[in-house]
């Protein structure tokens, strides 16, 4: 029997012991409510000045029906100027202000770019021609060659190689010199040939414009594969008549082999 004044202490139950998945999930849900909060209330004073652009940038409000652009992620392998060129135009296409246009672009860094952005200082850029030339400087590395009009002078026909061939690689030359001029082309071009029939034409008649090169260009073209379509053609008949009629040699030597007996 208990004393006066006391009271049975009932013993309280050990509280179960939680999985480990279900606390990594809990702890997932705290932070993504968190993170809601933050978009709400605007997040922790040191949260919302956590980034390199001033408080003029970050006080342009987002539209609601603000899109990110549907091109690919930069992750600083590649040529980050053509990155920039195709942001760009899809900043025209969306008519993305100044302010929603920093923001925007940071969505497609991925790895390097985005590791890089982190550790920008804080609250230092204010202009977007000032963060594209840091982005441009910072990734410089993985820049593409450009090609110059001298590369369009190596391109050379090699043997056995239809004129069309040639040609087709050459046009895919001078898509990545786009300064190269009409006059260029047309001497790179007319250099590269091998001394056909094209090239005896043209040293006897030059033309000074790639446009008007390639006019005459068709005509051997066609000409070349009328050639290439008639021997094919002379091949099969030549071919087909074998069948049909073998040489004498090879009927006496198969008449030897396989002799005819007589009864």
């Amino acid at each position: 029997m208990l004393p006066a004044g006391r009271r049975r202490e009932i013993p309280r139950p050990e509280p179960p012991e939680v999985p480990p998945q279900w606390l990594a999930r809990l702890e997932h849900l705290q932070k993504g409510l968190q993170d809601v909060k933050y978009q709400i209330e605007g997040g922790p004073e040191d949260e919302r000045q956590g980034v390199p652009f001033t408080d003029t940038v970050m006080a342009d409000e987002l539209p609601l029906n603000c899109r990110t652009p549907a091109i690919a992620e930069y992750d600083g392998t590649t040529d980050p100027m053509e990155h920039l060129s195709r942001f760009e135009n899809a900043a025209l296409l969306h008519r993305y202000t100044d302010g929603i246009k920093y923001r925007v672009f940071v969505t497609t860094f991925a790895r390097a770019a985005q590791q890089w952005f982190n550790q920008l200082p804080v609250g230092t850029i204010g202009n977007f021609q000032e963060f594209r030339s840091l982005f441009l400087h910072q990734f410089a590395s993985s820049r593409k060659l450009r090609k110059t009009e001298l590369n369009l002078f190596a391109v050379r026909q090699k043997d056995d190689e239809p004129l069309k061939e040639y040609l087709q690689r050459f046009n895919a030359a001078a898509l990545e010199v786009p300064a190269a001029t009409q006059e260029v082309k047309a001497s790179a071009f007319s250099q590269g040939l091998l001394d056909g029939d094209f090239f005896k034409s043209l040293a006897k008649k030059p033309v000074a414009k790639f446009d008007a090169l390639l006019a005459r260009a068709a005509k051997y073209i066609n000409m070349e594969e009328a050639q290439a379509a008639k021997k094919e053609t002379r091949g099969r008949n030549v071919r087909r008549s074998r069948r049909r009629h073998p040489p004498r040699n090879l009927v006496s030597t198969l008449e030897k082999e396989n002799p005819i007996s007589k009864e």
